[in-house]
């Protein structure tokens, strides 16, 4: 806990300054791009590979498509749950954002505004708590697209660092957190939300149903009056 307080341990600010440094040597062009992929592009991707997925769970059997839908619900919930197990984390942890430690750091895209709430802490990182929960909840449902999600969640992870607005630790810390928040409730989620997403499906089909039998119905009544007459 000290060790975070003041900065983090060696090996971590070392990494910080080694993968940050990369920003001081890149081109303008690279950096804007990295500023709006880590703060906006990869939580967007990730929500529309949510969508993605509920897209193609619609073509699945009865059976898998109940339990896919549900982690498909508990992905996002799970993930609002983390970051609200963070804002008290970061609070108790206290650590300040490694720019108002450390000289000598690239802080692509500002100082002010990063994080979901605009935290002067950076223990962990929010982003990649988020990214990372969405990923891990896509993965249940569908593995091959939660291995893109956790991929994506990497790389928010790096864009957070690069920027300088993150220790590396933050990152693994949010990583974790995300991960943990999905999977250690997920069996209780899935009893829970399974059900519900039954009887939501069937009352969908019926509805679905119900019309065409209805339409059917009344052509039937119109041309029985067409040959009385």
């Amino acid at each position: 806990m000290a060790g975070l307080t003041t900065g983090g341990p060696n090996v971590d600010v070392s990494l910080l300054y080694e993968i940050n440094g990369l920003a001081r040597r890149a081109p303008d062009w690279i950096d804007r791009a990295v500023s709006v992929i880590g703060d906006y592009g990869v939580p967007l991707a990730l929500v529309l590979l949510v969508l993605w997925c509920w897209r193609g769970v619609r073509r699945q059997e009865e059976a898998s498509a109940a339990e896919s839908f549900a982690a498909l619900v508990w992905a996002p919930l799970a993930a609002g749950i983390a970051l609200l197990v963070n804002v008290p984390l970061r609070g108790l942890v206290g650590r300040p954002r490694p720019y108002l430690q450390h000289e000598g750091l690239e802080v692509v895209g500002g100082r002010s505004g990063h994080g979901f709430d605009g935290s002067a802490f950076s223990f962990v990182s929010d982003h990649a708590t988020l990214a990372m929960a969405l990923g891990v909840g896509i993965f249940i449902a569908n593995r091959r697209l939660g291995l893109v999600g956790v991929g994506l969640a990497l790389l928010e992870g790096l864009c957070r660092v690069y920027m300088g607005v993150h220790y590396p630790t933050d990152v693994v810390g949010g990583l974790a957190l995300g991960t943990a928040v999905v999977l250690v409730p997920a069996p209780l989620a899935m009893a829970v939300l399974g059900p519900v997403v039954r009887v939501l499906r069937g009352r969908g089909r019926g509805a679905v149903v119900a019309r065409p039998v209805l339409g059917a119905g009344v052509e039937a009544g119109a041309g029985e009056k067409d040959l009385a007459a």
